[in-house]
C-alpha cells in the first residue's frame, strides 16, 4: 500500500506506487485538462487522455495544436486551469517537474537538457538524490550500465556530452529519466535528429520497455511512418481539442495527416522536369571551423545550377551547419573559395550576398531568423531595409513594407491576427512561413534552406517543400540542408551525404537509395563513392 503526503507544496511518497503493475492497466488518466493563455488563446480545451501499462501511445497534431502544453502539464512544467490528473487512481497535482518525477513520470525533450561540458554520468546524477553527500560514482556507473544494457542502449558514461552524436545524447536523456525511476516516459520528437540506423535502434529499445514493468511510453512526433511502426494507439489534437483516437493498426499515413490538418496532404510532391541552367554557385575546397575552433568543414566542393536542388544530407554535427553559415558569410572561410554567378564572394559581407541575390533561411528560427519581440513587419524589414524600393535616402517606406508583409501573410498562409503582432506569438510553422516568405519574395537566385521543415507538422512541411519546388521551377538554385532522408530524396536533383565535415559523394537523385545514403551519413561507407 502507498499514500502521499504534501508538505510545503511538495509530494512525499510512502510505499511504492508502481508495485504489481498489470499490462493494460490505466496508469495515467488526465480528465478535462484545460489551459488558457493571455489574449484568449485556449491551448488545451477539456482534453481527456489515458495511458495504459505496456502501451505506446502517440500524440499527433499540427504545430500549435496543444501537444506540448498537454505534456508540459503532465510533467509539471505547467499547471492546468481546469482538469484533474490521476496516477494509478491517485489524484495528483504537480507543482513542478520534481513532483512528476517523484510519481514516476519522465520527459525527454526535443531540445536537449544536458550540460555539454559534463560527462554523461555527471548529467545523470545532476539533481538525483544520490548526488547528495558522498558520491559513489563506481556504484552509480555500474547501475547506469546495467540499466542501459537492459534496454539495449549503448552508452559511454564517462564521455562528455559535447563529444556525443545526437543519437548518443538522446540515449543519455532516456537513461537519465529511467535512472530516476520513470515508469511513464514522454518522448518529444525522439527521432528528429537521428540517422535511420539510430532510429531503428531507438525504436527497438522502446519496444523492449513496453515488455518490462515500465511499459508506458507517450510518443510525440510528426513522423507518421514512425507512429505507424511503433505505437498501438494515437490521439490526434487540433486547435487544442481531441479530434480522434485511433488504433494505429487500423489507419494509414494519409488518414492521420488529414485528421491532423483537416484536409488531404500530399506526401510525395512531384518535381517537374527542368533543364538545369548556368552555374549559380561553385564551391571549391571550402573549409571552416566550428565554434570550438575545430575544423568542421574540410575541403568541400560542389556546383549548383539554375533550376537544381542540391540536398545536403547528414546527422547534426557533421558540418552542414558550418557549410550553410560559411556560404552565406556568417562564418569565416578558412580555405577554398565561393563563386556566385562567376564572381568570387569568399570575403563578401552578408549584406553584399543579399544584394547579389542570395537568400538564407536559418535553422535557428528564434535565435537567428527573427527578433521575437519585433512585429512581423519589422522582421520582414530586416531583409528589405537596404532595398531601394523601400529605402528612400535613408528613410524607410513603412507603408510599403507593411503592404509587403501583408502579401507574405496572404501568399504563405500565415495564421496571425495581423502584421503588427510580435512574431514570438506565432507557432513554429507560421514563424517558418514568415522567414521563408520574406526570403522568397525577393526572388533570389540562390536559396540556402537550413533544416526548413524541422519540427513542423505534416501540413506546414508540405507547404514549405512546395515553396522550395516553386523556387526551383523559377530557375533558382536551392541548397537544401536536411536531417530527414525522405525529404532529401523527395525534393533533390542531386544528393550530397555529409560525414565529419566532408561530402562523401555526389549522387543523382534517380540513382539514390535511402539505405546507401543512410549508411554514408552514419560513417559506414567503405570509401568515397561507395
Amino acid at each position: 500500500m502507498f499514500r502521499t503526503k504534501k508538505k510545503n507544496g511538495d509530494i512525499e511518497l510512502h510505499g511504492d506506487i508502481w508495485k504489481h503493475i498489470q499490462p493494460g492497466e490505466v496508469v495515467l488518466d488526465a480528465q478535462g485538462i484545460t489551459k488558457r493563455y493571455p489574449g484568449g488563446v485556449l491551448a488545451n480545451d477539456h482534453i481527456d487522455f489515458k495511458i495504459k501499462a505496456g502501451e505506446i501511445h502517440a500524440i499527433l497534431g499540427e504545430n500549435g495544436a496543444g501537444k506540448t502544453t498537454l505534456m508540459s502539464i503532465l510533467f509539471g512544467l505547467l499547471q492546468p486551469d481546469e482538469g484533474e490528473i490521476y496516477v494509478r487512481g491517485l489524484k495528483v497535482r504537480f507543482r513542478s517537474p520534481e513532483d512528476a518525477i517523484k510519481m514516476g513520470i519522465g520527459m525527454v525533450h526535443q531540445h536537449r537538457k544536458l550540460v555539454p561540458a559534463h560527462t554523461v554520468l555527471e548529467n545523470i546524477l545532476l539533481g538525483h538524490p544520490k548526488s547528495r553527500g558522498v558520491l559513489k560514482l563506481k556504484e552509480v556507473e555500474d547501475e547506469v550500465m546495467a540499466l542501459a544494457e537492459r534496454y539495449g542502449f549503448e552508452i559511454d558514461p564517462r564521455a562528455r556530452v559535447w563529444q556525443l552524436t545526437e543519437g548518443e545524447k538522446q540515449v543519455a536523456e532516456i537513461v537519465k529519466a529511467l535512472y530516476r525511476g520513470a515508469k511513464i516516459l514522454i518522448l518529444d520528437e525522439p527521432t528528429s535528429a537521428l540517422t535511420p540506423l539510430e532510429t531503428d535502434r531507438l525504436l527497438e529499445s522502446i519496444e523492449t520497455m513496453t515488455q518490462d514493468a515500465l511499459g508506458v511510453v507517450p510518443f510525440i512526433t510528426h513522423k507518421l511512418p514512425v507512429v505507424l511502426s511503433i505505437s498501438e494507439k494515437v490521439t490526434i489534437l487540433r486547435k487544442g481539442r481531441v479530434v480522434d483516437r485511433l488504433n494505429t493498426a487500423e489507419t494509414t499515413e494519409q488518414i492521420l495527416a488529414q485528421r491532423m490538418v483537416g484536409r488531404p496532404v500530399i506526401f510525395n510532391l512531384q518535381k517537374q522536369p527542368i533543364e538545369p541552367g548556368e552555374p549559380v554557385i561553385q564551391v571549391e575546397e571550402l573549409s571552416a571551423k566550428n565554434n570550438k575552433g575545430v575544423m568542421a568543414l574540410n575541403k568541400v566542393s560542389f556546383t549548383v545550377r539554375e533550376g537544381e536542388i542540391l540536398g545536403v544530407a547528414g546527422v547534426a554535427g557533421n558540418g552542414q551547419h558550418e557549410l550553410a553559415e560559411t556560404l552565406f558569410g556568417l562564418r569565416e572561410a578558412k580555405g577554398g573559395r565561393i563563386l556566385f554567378r562567376g564572381q568570387d564572394i569568399t570575403q563578401a559581407s552578408v549584406l553584399d550576398r543579399w544584394k547579389l541575390g542570395m537568400g538564407y533561411t536559418p535553422s535557428e528560427r528564434t535565435e537567428v531568423g527573427s527578433i521575437p519581440d519585433f512585429s512581423l513587419v519589422e522582421n520582414v524589414t530586416m531583409n528589405y531595409y537596404f532595398d531601394n524600393r523601400y529605402n528612400h535616402r535613408g528613410f524607410l517606406d513603412y507603408g510599403g513594407l507593411r503592404k509587403l508583409t501583408e502579401q507574405v501573410i496572404d501568399e504563405f498562409d500565415v495564421a496571425t491576427p495581423g502584421p503588427d503582432v510580435p512574431i514570438r506569438t506565432l507557432s513554429g510553422g507560421n514563424l517558418q512561413k514568415v522567414i521563408l516568405g520574406r526570403v522568397l519574395s525577393r526572388h533570389p537566385k540562390l536559396v540556402i534552406a537550413n533544416l526548413p521543415a524541422q519540427g513542423l507538422d505534416v501540413g506546414a512541411t508540405e507547404f514549405v517543400q512546395r515553396k522550395l519546388l516553386e523556387a526551383r521551377s523559377q530557375k533558382a538554385a536551392v541548397i537544401l540542408i536536411s536531417e530527414d532522408l525522405d525529404e532529401v530524396l523527395s525534393l533533390s536533383d542531386w544528393i550530397a551525404p555529409m560525414y565529419e565535415g566532408e561530402i562523401v559523394d555526389m549522387i543523382p537523385a534517380e540513382k539514390a537509395q535511402k539505405d546507401t545514403i543512410g549508411a554514408m551519413i552514419a560513417g559506414l561507407h567503405q570509401e568515397r563513392g561507395s
